[in-house]
């Protein structure tokens, strides 16, 4: 039986998935979710993941949920290509980075984008400043990687690009809006300000099937 996946567009968790299975040429059924229509908590969705949340992966009779878990199923599952490092080593970096990304930007982006994207903070407020403060020092950080290696970690596009690429495209789009004029100057172009992340980001965009992954409400 083909895997199913479902999605909500724009859910940067569903894109690291849609991203994982296209990097491994997986067949997959795709169910994109309207989060409009609340469908990710329809009766069928909770049975699957009694939280309603997506991304979901249903592989066969084992259901799947929560990103993370979802990559590490189909790295161990499928192992060709590798999303994990192909060494100990490597995949104790590869985890590492992407719990340091969990831990030190990934709050502060959701803050600065749902601030944006759902008017519920004060855009000129210092906690959305300090927040893209933060934000921008941690993206230094991952500017400093990428300007030796064409990824992240290793020679190869892995697990944590797969984590870390939505969420910099999430906070691209909410930055691109007209009301963050006044905070995008301190991150965006992003090529100007961090050129190897600029290059980074275009370089998976560049991925074979990255088109099937973009959210269909952002073109």
């Amino acid at each position: 039986m083909a895997i199913e996946v479902f999605w909500g567009s724009g859910s940067p968790y569903a894109w690291r998935v849609l991203l994982a299975l296209e990097h491994k040429r997986l067949p997959y059924v795709s169910h994109l979710l309207q989060f409009s229509k609340q469908e990710h908590k329809s009766p069928h969705m909770l049975a699957l993941n009694p939280r309603g949340r997506v991304p979901v992966l249903k592989d066969g009779d084992y259901v799947c949920f929560e990103s993370l878990a979802i990559l590490y199923y189909l790295d161990l599952k499928y192992p060709q290509p590798p999303i994990f490092g192909r060494t100990p080593e490597e995949a104790g970096t590869i985890m590492r980075v992407i719990c340091e990304y969990q831990a030190y930007i990934e709050p502060h982006l959701q803050k600065i984008t749902r601030g944006i994207l759902f008017g519920d903070a004060d855009l000129a407020g210092d906690e959305i400043t300090a927040a893209l403060h933060a934000a921008a020092s941690e993206a230094r950080t991952i500017e400093g990687r990428l300007s030796k290696s064409e990824w992240i970690v290793g020679d190869s596009f892995s697990a944590v690009d797969m984590v870390i690429f939505p969420g910099i495209q999430l906070l691209k789009r909410a930055l691109d809006k007209p009301a963050a004029r006044a905070l995008s100057s301190r991150f965006m172009p992003v090529e100007v300000n961090h050129p190897a992340l600029g290059r980074w980001l275009a370089r998976v965009a560049a991925l074979p099937g990255y088109e099937r992954t973009y959210p269909p409400h952002w073109k």
